[in-house]
């Protein structure tokens, strides 16, 4: 397997830009580059992977995308400096407040909404927000020092959009544990409870994000794009509107000519060429 180190990704034009990018064939590595403030997600740093996940999922070139933290923090949530700093706006800081919120809204949003599969290489802590960017993304493989929680219980601010992504992904209890108590998660116990996939060695992370990403470029891209939406979908529905509305997908899905060339193959015992 090719080496993708986090120090090799620091090859843009800009290294001091808050995002970075390396494509690694037809993954997309993109990293949180704000190391000395954790990776706290800023105005321009939400702008700039949104504008990253919206730009990659028109490329023909790129089928998944990837995403890290430079330094020892995946992300520590939302710029608390940042925000802070409007408390002396005439509205108290209300109507940044909401800007940013938004903005992080639309951008986990995108990240469910891509067409390419995104997967969180988390090699430090994520926190907050930054809990949020991980359990959003379709995969998360962890370092086995990273750690995540949702603690703005302990600072007066309930982590009440992290909570949307949380409860998508463990269950009520666990959710709500981490919600309401805000100590830290180990990685074992994160996978435990279905934060992440992997835990890997530190020094595997980002390696082993790429590789699954390059396993599912190896797919039909048209099929993942139909199975990536329906998947998200369908979770909104009520059991019996789901099987509906997955059945419909799955005849569509069968009229496509990437099931024709798919399922020819298999019955004659053959590689499938699926379309370009």
């Amino acid at each position: 397997m090719e080496q993708v180190r986090t120090s090799d990704i620091a090859t843009e034009r800009d290294p001091g830009a808050p995002l970075l990018r390396a494509d690694q064939g037809p993954v997309a590595v993109l990293t949180l580059n704000r190391p000395v403030a954790r990776n706290c997600l800023s105005e321009n740093l939400l702008a700039a992977l949104h504008a990253a996940i919206t730009e990659i999922g028109g490329s023909d070139a790129v089928r998944a995308i990837v995403i890290t933290g430079a330094g020892s923090a995946f992300s520590s949530g939302h710029d608390l400096k940042e925000l802070s700093s409007h408390r002396t706006d005439p509205d108290r800081g209300k109507a940044y407040f909401a800007k940013i919120m938004d903005a992080c809204s639309r951008m986990m949003l995108s990240i469910v909404r891509s067409p390419k599969p995104v997967i969180a290489a988390v090699n430090g802590i994520a926190t907050a927000a930054g809990c949020q960017l991980a359990a959003t993304c379709d995969l998360a493989v962890a370092s086995q020092d990273a750690r995540f929680a949702t603690p703005g219980v302990n600072i007066g601010l309930f982590c009440s959009t992290p909570m949307v992504a949380l409860s998508r992904n463990l269950s009520r209890k666990a959710a709500m544990e981490m919600l309401l108590i805000g100590d830290m998660v180990g990685a074992n116990e994160a996978k435990e409870l279905g934060l992440v996939n992997r835990v890997v060695r530190p020094d595997e992370t980002v390696n082993v994000a790429v590789e699954l990403g390059r396993k599912i470029a190896e797919k039909p891209k048209a099929t993942l794009k139909i199975g990536k939406d329906a998947f998200y979908r369908q979770l909104e529905m009520p059991l019996e509107e789901a099987y509906a509305y997955a059945s419909a997908v799955m005849v569509e899905n069968m009229l496509h000519e990437e099931a024709k060339e798919g399922i020819g193959a298999f019955l004659e015992k053959r590689e499938p060429r699926w379309p370009r």
